[in-house]
Formats: structure tokens, C-alpha cells, sequence
């Protein structure tokens, strides 16, 4: 039997007693995935079986059963006058480092901002509360709402490629990246922050482009593959094959209950849904060019899609492939960023590196398809604007006769910005690669331009 070793402590991690597990063996077929199981707490270390061991396909090592803080409660309720993190605690949290109580950003050192830091990675948390950025020196976890960096961890020069939070809860995934990585770029390691150190890791044979959590799974995305974990026992229970897929693409429902996950498909423009609940496969012939992106609506029953023509986006019904609606970015090509539903899934955002971010109003709970949904009466004050030339929609191009976006905010072109809708009403946190952070309000009645409401540079912690 192979030998088990826990992953070393990071430098700013204390020694501490660890207990060892067997490893786990991989299934190594692609066979349906079963039903999800409710998730297990606390974890319990996998059974082993011999015959399987010699076809093992994907390391995983894991150590101490990592411990959640299921509260999940703001990050600005937490309390901030003590940065440490409580060994002696028996259930672990996301402890804040210390911050002021107000929205205004936290300082830091001048030496800090005048060191020259490249952003490697930029994401949102499952609830869009928080955001973690990887950088060639660590990661920094930061709040929305209030805008602040509540902890950063530094790796004495040596960078993170991917940081992917698990809600507000002490454990991470994260992957090395960078020309100095912390750790090499083909493994995926879960991080406990209420114990500093990392606690298990996924070995694999290329390099990790993306990983999603759930708080029952663990979806690792590489090239040509994904593979489904169970969060409790690193466990594989599932893997998929896909197209070239470098941007990682790849989008997992949050409710609580039957996962669906969604993927690009065996071919160009082709999208696959699995529903693990049912145990059922949909494949969606989204586009014509290649899928450049996509979202997932929080429970899974919409996806907005995107190609490399950047033109159109499309939203289909995860259930059974139906096209509900499609609008118009705008009419040359652009790259898509990103796409993000509302929670209410009464909106949709789309960034591109045209440098305007739009918001769509969606029509989905008419339950009607494109092809069959009433278009309203002709009102120039509408702020959905789509072309009243309907009486020429056969003669005129498709580009007439699009639905465009409500809101919109411009910023600069050629920078990499992500999107996201805020906990308040109508708006919309827009994060760049520059390290610049927005939080911007749309008048959904009248539209047009949207108001910026903050702005700040998160990397010097600097108001513009």
C-alpha cells in the first residue's frame, strides 16, 4: 500500500499534531455519477479497497478532518480586535484581521503599496460577500460590503494561482501559480485557516486550471477533465471529459440539496449540464463558435452563455435546453469576462474587455421561450431597448430587432474585469486585474448610465 505523508505547513504555519488517513483511491471511470449524499460532518477517513488501489488515476492526500464554521455569518459582524487565530477554539472560524468599523478601506504599510505586486488570480465567494485574490506572494481574502481586507497570508515571495473560499468558512482551495509557486501548479491544497497549514491536497497529472467548492463537493478542473470529489473523504466520484478547456470553465449550483454542474460539452459551442439528483445528462448546442463563458443561476435552473464572438448571450434552461432568452452586448466582437445572475435571477451583469459592463433585464418566470415570448408595446422611455422595427423582422438583419442592455458602466478597455450583483438593491461590484473594485447602482426604471457609488484600489487599499 502506498505511503500517506500530510502536506507540509506552509511558512507562516505553527507545527502542530496531525493524525494520519489511508489514501484514496480513484474509481478512474467515467461511468454516471451517483446521487449526491447530504454532506457529511464530521469527516471520516475512506475505505480502502485493495483491488482498486493498483488503478488509482489522481492522488489524494488528506489529514486532520477539516472542521467548518457553519455560522457563515458577515465578515463585519465578526469581531476585530484580536487578529489571531485561536488554536484552542473547538469550532474554527474566518477570524478578521484588525480593521476599522467603518466602509472606509484599511490602511496599510507604505512599503506594501510602493512593492510592485502582480495580481495571478480574482474570484467572488459562492454569496458574492467576499472575494480572494491570488498574488505572486500569497492571497488576501476582502469583504464587499463594507469594502476591507479582512486577512492576508504571505509566502515569503512565493505566489498563489488559485484561491477559491468555500462561503465564509475557514477552508480554501488553493493552487500555485505564479514564476515562483508555493506549490506546483498540478495540485490542488485544501487549506485550513484556523490551523494555518494545509490540511489534505489532489495530485494530478497537468495542470489545475480552476477549482469550485460546494460544502459537499469538490470539482478540480483541468485541461481536458474534471473530476467531482466528495468533500468528506476526498473521495472521486465522478469524472468528465471536455474539450480543450484553458479557462478552466466550469459552474456548480450552491442550494442546498441535488448538485448540477455545469461544463463545456464534447464539441465547439456545446455546453453539458449533469443533474446529480437525477442522475441526468443534458447537452446544449449554445452557440456556433467556441464557449467563451458562462454562469450558473444559484440553484442551477438557468445558464447564460457566451461564445468567442462576444456578441450575443443566451440563457437556457438548465432542465431541458429550452432557449429563454437572448440579448445583444453590442455588435463587433469582444472577449466575455464574465456573466452573473442576481440572486432573484431578475438580472443578469456581462463584462468584456470593451470595458462596459451592462445589466439585462431577464424575463424568465414568464416560463416562455424566445421564439414564443410577447414583446411590449412600443415605449421609448423603456429601458429595455430593444428595435420596435418588428413589422421588418424579416427583411432586416437580427441586430434590429435585439434586446439590449438596461444599465451600463463604462471603465477602461483591454482590462480584465469580473462581475457580480451586491447584497443591496440593484447593484453591481465590479472587480478589474488592475486591482480596482467598484460598487455601482442602476436605476432599473429609467437605466442608462449606472452610479458609482465606491471606488477603491484593493492592492494599495486606496480610494481614487
Amino acid at each position: 500500500m502506498a505511503s500517506v505523508s500530510i502536506p507540509p505547513p506552509s511558512p507562516i504555519a505553527s507545527d502542530a499534531s496531525a493524525s494520519t488517513s489511508d489514501p484514496v483511491t480513484s474509481p478512474g471511470s467515467s461511468s454516471p455519477a451517483p446521487p449526491p449524499v447530504d454532506y457529511p460532518n464530521p469527516f471520516s477517513p475512506p475505505h480502502i479497497d485493495p483491488e482498486e488501489e493498483e488503478e488509482e488515476e489522481e492522488e489524494a492526500n488528506i489529514g486532520d478532518p477539516p472542521k467548518l464554521d457553519e455560522s457563515f455569518e458577515d465578515v463585519a459582524s465578526q469581531p476585530t480586535s484580536d487578529s489571531s487565530l485561536d488554536a484552542s477554539s473547538t469550532t474554527p472560524t474566518l477570524q478578521p484581521v484588525p480593521a476599522t468599523t467603518s466602509s472606509s478601506p484599511p490602511r496599510v504599510a507604505e512599503n506594501d503599496a510602493a512593492l510592485a505586486l502582480s495580481l495571478l488570480h480574482l474570484s467572488f465567494n459562492q454569496d458574492h460577500g467576499c472575494f480572494a485574490v491570488g498574488t505572486d506572494r500569497g492571497f488576501r481574502i476582502y469583504n464587499c460590503d463594507p469594502f476591507r481586507e479582512i486577512f492576508r497570508r504571505d509566502f515569503d515571495g512565493r505566489g498563489i494561482g488559485v484561491v477559491e473560499m468555500l462561503f465564509r468558512c475557514n477552508i480554501l482551495a488553493l493552487v500555485g501559480g505564479g514564476p515562483n509557486p508555493n506549490y506546483p501548479p498540478n495540485k490542488v491544497m485544501i487549506w485550513d485557516d484556523h490551523q494555518s497549514r494545509c490540511i489534505g491536497e489532489l495530485s494530478f497529472r497537468s495542470e489545475v486550471r480552476a477549482v469550485r467548492l460546494r460544502r459537499d463537493k469538490i470539482i478540480v478542473v483541468l485541461d481536458n477533465k474534471i473530476f467531482v470529489y466528495n468533500f468528506a473523504d476526498l473521495k472521486l466520484i465522478h469524472q468528465i471529459e471536455t474539450v480543450p478547456n484553458p479557462k478552466g470553465l466550469c459552474a456548480v449550483s450552491q442550494q442546498q440539496g441535488s448538485l448540477v454542474l455545469v461544463c463545456p460539452g464534447g464539441q465547439k459551442g456545446q455546453v453539458r449540464v449533469e443533474h446529480y439528483g437525477s442522475r441526468r445528462t443534458k447537452f446544449i448546442m449554445a452557440h456556433d463558435s467556441r464557449i467563451a463563458c458562462f454562469a450558473l443561476s444559484q440553484d442551477g435552473r438557468l445558464i447564460a452563455t457566451a461564445s468567442s464572438k462576444g456578441t450575443l448571450v443566451r440563457i437556457f434552461s438548465t432542465v431541458d435546453g429550452t432557449l429563454i432568452q437572448e440579448v445583444r452586448r453590442g455588435a463587433d466582437r469582444a472577449e466575455i469576462y464574465s456573466l452573473a445572475f442576481s440572486s432573484d435571477m431578475q438580472w443578469l451583469a456581462v463584462s468584456s474587455d470593451k470595458g462596459t459592463v451592462h445589466v439585462f433585464s431577464l424575463k424568465v418566470n414568464l416560463g416562455l421561450t424566445a421564439n414564443d415570448k410577447p414583446r411590449p408595446a412600443s415605449d421609448p422611455n423603456s429601458p429595455t431597448q430593444s428595435s420596435h422595427l418588428s413589422f421588418m423582422k424579416g427583411v432586416l438583419p437580427k441586430y434590429f430587432h435585439s434586446e439590449w442592455s438596461v444599465a451600463q458602466f463604462r471603465l477602461h478597455e483591454n482590462t480584465h474585469y469580473i462581475v457580480a450583483f451586491g447584497h443591496q438593491k440593484n447593484t453591481v461590484i465590479i472587480l478589474g486585474m488592475d486591482g480596482s473594485f467598484f460598487r455601482c447602482q442602476f436605476d432599473p426604471a429609467a437605466g442608462g448610465e449606472m452610479k458609482q457609488l465606491v471606488c477603491y484600489n484593493f492592492l494599495k487599499s486606496e480610494s481614487f
